[in-house]
């Protein structure tokens, strides 16, 4: 099983300083397109960059017969057992099939998720007291407010299954990396060769920066097609005590 694989500390380390543009552009290389989360937008101001495994909570449609306040007394309903089931360190995904007219959770919900080490939470539906989510320290990324409750018109079904969240297939313990661009989903066996692609990358987009600051064209910079240009990024690497 994909899940089996192993992802360790140094990986999700290094993504922790990789940004979703550059995820983007190496999973485009490897052929990989459909892995931006689209719709959903980070609540409130600049976190740290989110990164974690994916904990997968699906919903269908709600019915009226089934989705009553009455749900949520049962201890296995399964919004409720995702967020009190969702391993430390992981994200939770949930997939409300793009529809924010009702909320996927609220900050009650959220708050416990955070107490209990959840690394934050991604969802195509709504969020409701959307004040009180957006001001966690955990990430919350969403399709927008909607003071609605869930079983309005969503029916949780289960976890820990592949979704969809965004249009973009998300299966569980694949690594998703959120910022200020969104949400990219990392297959779980490619997390280790995009990280160790991305130290060197993100440290050369640093060095375009510079030059391009002091008045440098970017041709031949970005990309790299001039070797004067990796010369001189290797001498910068060496001035500030870089060898990576």
């Amino acid at each position: 099983m994909m899940a089996e694989v192993k992802v360790t500390e140094e990986t999700l380390s290094a993504l922790r300083e990789t940004s979703t543009a550059t995820i983007a552009t190496l999973l485009f290389k490897r052929g990989i397109r459909n892995a931006f989360v689209q719709g959903v937008a980070r609540l409130g101001p600049t976190k740290p960059r989110m990164v974690g495994p994916a904990f997968t909570l699906r919903y269908i449609a709600a019915r009226e017969d089934t989705d009553q306040l009455t749900e949520f007394r049962n201890p296995d309903h399964p919004q409720r057992k995702a967020i009190e089931t969702c391993p430390p360190g992981h994200v939770l995904v949930m997939d409300c099939r793009q529809d924010a007219s009702a909320a996927s959770a609220g900050s009650i919900l959220l708050t416990r998720l955070e107490v209990r080490g959840g690394a934050g939470v991604v969802t195509d539906g709504g969020i409701r007291d959307v004040d009180g989510a957006a001001a966690l320290d955990m990430p919350v990324y969403a399709a927008g407010p909607c003071a609605l409750t869930n079983l309005t018109k969503h029916h949780a079904v289960d976890t820990e299954v592949p979704v969809s969240c965004g249009t973009c297939p998300v299966y569980p313990g694949d690594i998703v990396v959120g910022d200020g661009d969104g949400v990219m989903i990392i297959p779980r066996h490619l997390a280790a060769e995009i990280a160790e692609e991305a130290v060197p990358m993100e440290l050369y987009e640093d060095f375009v920066i510079e030059r391009v600051r002091a008045g440098a064209t970017i041709t031949g910079l970005y990309p790299a097609t001039d070797s004067r240009n990796l010369e001189k990024f290797e001498e910068w690497k060496a001035g500030k005590g870089l060898k990576k």
